[in-house]
């Protein structure tokens, strides 16, 4: 009997140990699987993390951290940088399926730089640099050439300004990833992102802030390598504000017409009166032009601008009127070919268009099968638009329609629309 008991004291035993190591096993295999789960996700959020990363060098999102570019800026001119504005929202300027976007940009003080850098800086050794971002971008199945020519200025500006390569690495810089040595040439689905510098002297830096915008060109695209002839969409531009000041007057342009004075900032506008959505057509050859709205804007212009208006003594009102073409010829038509009559006080008087507050050169056109805006501008004596003109019909004779060459398309036909 107690060697019968010892046995089955022994078999008790073994089993607790059996078992005890099961649930040993048991609890390392939850924590293992834990483990493999947690590293799981720690891959999966690392990838995702990267993806995210990869994704926004990408786009060209407006996510740029200018600070290792300044870093490098005061290092190589020995000066000193101070930021005194940035702005990281996008702008974007599309041309028939290539586009080109402002990611972000800043305005930096640059002082005290050696003597080096003086000469883009107005032979000065203090001033400021505007770094902007920017992406060009090829959705079309086929190569485009795109020279990224993205000239600067500002009202009363004594020139244009354009990159100064010496001031950022050249890896990083927009004129050398797209330049001579590899044609220039955007693949198909290709974009590609890069950095410009502005450099601007004291003097022009405080001219440049007083006026509180800048404006930057932004060229069309190339169909064919070094055939500026055959662009892909039109020109565009970009405004920059400076300061507050310069984002105010931005938000208060956006409800304007971009007419020159406008886009320009030319000086101050005040909305008098406007319409939209009117939709009047008429049709001239193969093309219907409708009537899509107007403004009647009183107009001050501004010191640099005020020697160009001196003929109008007695205030201005500016009249821009927008229209919709859509061409259904053959032949794509050219906007700044083409002139209006405006017809004020009854018929008694009238005058023609400003083509020059006109943003058109000769390669804006709208392509055959295409529609698009075309506005027209007028400068009008506020005295007698207050006292005469302002309570009568203003009557529009538009036309006749013609191609970039300013051949006739529409048989010397005119359109006549009453505002």
């Amino acid at each position: 009997m107690l060697l019968a008991m010892l046995i089955v004291s022994g078999c008790g035993d073994d089993k607790d140990e059996a078992k005890a190591d099961e649930k040993e096993n048991v609890t390392e295999e939850k924590e293992e699987v834990a483990k493999e789960e947690t590293e799981t996700e720690e891959v999966e959020e690392t990838e995702e993390a990267e993806d995210t990363e990869e994704a926004a060098e990408t786009s060209g999102a407006a996510t740029s951290d200018f600070s290792d570019l300044l870093t490098y800026m005061e290092d190589e001119t020995q000066g000193t940088v101070n930021v005194l504005y940035e702005n990281k929202e996008q702008q974007v300027h599309e041309m028939d399926g290539v586009t080109v976007s402002l990611d972000a940009y800043t305005l930096v003080e640059l002082n005290d730089f050696h003597t080096d850098f003086s000469i883009p800086f107005n032979d000065e050794t203090n001033g400021g640099v505007i770094l902007a971002q920017y992406t060009v971008t090829n959705d079309l199945d086929k190569d485009v050439y795109y020279m990224p020519a993205f000239y600067l200025s500002f009202t009363g500006a004594e020139k244009v300004y354009n990159n100064y390569r010496d001031l950022l690495p050249e890896e990083e810089q927009l004129p050398i990833k797209l330049s001579p040595s590899n044609d220039y040439l955007l693949k198909p689905g290709e974009s590609v992102t890069g950095y410009y510098t502005y450099p601007l002297g004291k003097t022009h830096l405080d001219a440049a802030m007083e006026v509180s915008t800048v404006a930057v060109e932004v060229p069309a695209a190339q169909a064919v390598k070094g055939d500026f002839g055959n662009p892909i969409g039109s020109d565009g531009k970009f405004t920059l504000s400076l300061n507050e000041a310069g984002a105010e007057k931005v938000a208060a342009n956006e409800a304007f017409y971009k007419d020159s004075v406008t886009v320009n900032d030319m000086g101050e506008k005040k909305m008098l009166k406007e319409e939209s959505g009117i939709g009047k057509s008429e049709q001239l050859g193969d093309v219907t032009v409708t009537l899509d709205g107007y403004q009647f804007t009183e107009f001050t212009p501004n010191e640099v601008e005020a020697p160009r208006f001196t003929d109008w003594t007695n205030g201005i009102v500016l009249l821009t009127v927008k229209f919709n073409l859509d061409n259904k010829g053959s032949d794509a038509i050219g906007l700044s070919s083409m002139s209006s009559k405006l017809t004020v006080n009854d018929g008694a008087q009238y005058m023609f268009d400003q083509g020059m507050l006109l943003e058109y050169g000769y390669n804006d056109v709208i392509d055959e099968g295409k529609s698009g805006e075309y506005l027209q501008i007028y400068v009008l004596d506020k005295e007698q638009y207050d006292k005469i003109w302002k309570e009568k019909v203003f009557e529009i004779e538009f036309g006749p329609i013609k191609s970039q060459d300013a051949t006739d398309l529409s048989k010397g036909k005119k359109a006549t629309f009453e505002l």
